[in-house]
């Protein structure tokens, strides 16, 4: 059987004008109706995994202002987790015309940016603070002296606002409006000014705890529930400055104090009382009883 060299040739041999062609597809405009290729970004050697996130912006308070309603306070809380020290509760009203560069969610900055701000703020804006204590917290619940701290915040500020935004989903019971605004301390500037009062106030309160009562470690933790907090409770007991109802601090109380801890009643313990019946009762059926 006889085959065509020329054909094989042309098989197994790309032709020679191919590049010429592909690159003119290349360089010819799409099609219309067809979607243009999606713009990829390269990542950076070392940077793989980071997404960018967006700093809080002034876009809800300048929509208020331009419906006249002013001044708009944000407010936020620092220190509901820790097993140790109170719930700070700051409250800020901004100026417009003098925010700060850099304001951002208090969690997402350094000490030592927190504490550039901390002043800033403090120059530029009104501002005050509540303090919720510990005896506090135990008696109402964490939620309950966070919110209450949140509104003696609002209240103190030197010029009473007409809108509140509170970092969460509770609004506050406050004489103006109020809207909480859940993750607002990367959302909205305000509350991320608070954040910043906040987080640094209780930072050096906890600072001066540790002077008052040194081992614990406050000055490095502040009060958090880290392995090396935890290991100073387990040898030290609960100090005067410890929540006392926190799971962690209830156990060290009970392995050091145990004349603290009020025993449980047990609701499900059946007591078997002998009622002694002296004589027996008559009923009669026709009497309607």
């Amino acid at each position: 059987m006889i085959r065509d060299k020329s054909a094989k040739t042309s098989a197994t041999t790309p032709a020679k004008d191919a590049p010429k062609k592909d690159a003119a597809k290349k360089a010819a405009p799409a099609k219309a109706g067809k979607a243009p290729a999606t713009k990829t970004t390269t990542v950076p050697a070392g940077k793989k995994g980071i997404i960018a996130v967006a700093p809080p912006s002034f876009r809800r308070e300048r929509a208020l202002i331009k419906r006249g309603v002013w001044p708009v306070a944000g407010c936020d809380e620092a220190g509901r987790g820790p097993l140790a020290g109170p719930v700070v509760a700051a409250a800020v009203i901004l100026d417009p015309d003098r925010i700060p560069r850099g304001i951002d969610d208090s969690k997402r900055l350094t000490a030592e940016e927190r504490e550039k701000l901390f002043d800033k703020i403090c120059a530029t804006a009104q501002v005050s603070v509540a303090v919720a204590s510990p005896s506090r917290i135990d008696r109402d619940n964490i939620l309950r002296a966070s919110l209450w701290a949140l509104k003696r915040a609002v209240v103190a500020l030197p010029e009473a606002p007409r809108h509140v935004f509170v970092d969460g989903r509770d609004r506050l019971d406050t004489p103006c409006d109020c809207e909480a605004v859940i993750g607002g301390d990367g959302i909205v500037l305000s509350i991320a000014a608070a954040s910043i009062i906040a987080k640094v106030t209780r930072d050096r309160l906890m600072c001066a705890l540790a002077q008052d009562c040194p081992g614990y470690g406050f000055e490095q933790h502040k009060g958090y529930a880290v392995p090396e907090h935890l290991d100073a409770l387990n040898r030290l007991g609960p100090s005067v400055h410890h929540r006392r109802f926190f799971a962690p601090v209830a156990a060290a109380r009970a392995k050091h104090m145990p004349w603290t801890v009020e025993p449980v009643q047990d609701l499900f313990t059946v007591t078997e009382v002998e009622v002694p019946v002296e004589a027996s009762v008559e009923i009669d059926a026709s009497a309607g009883l």
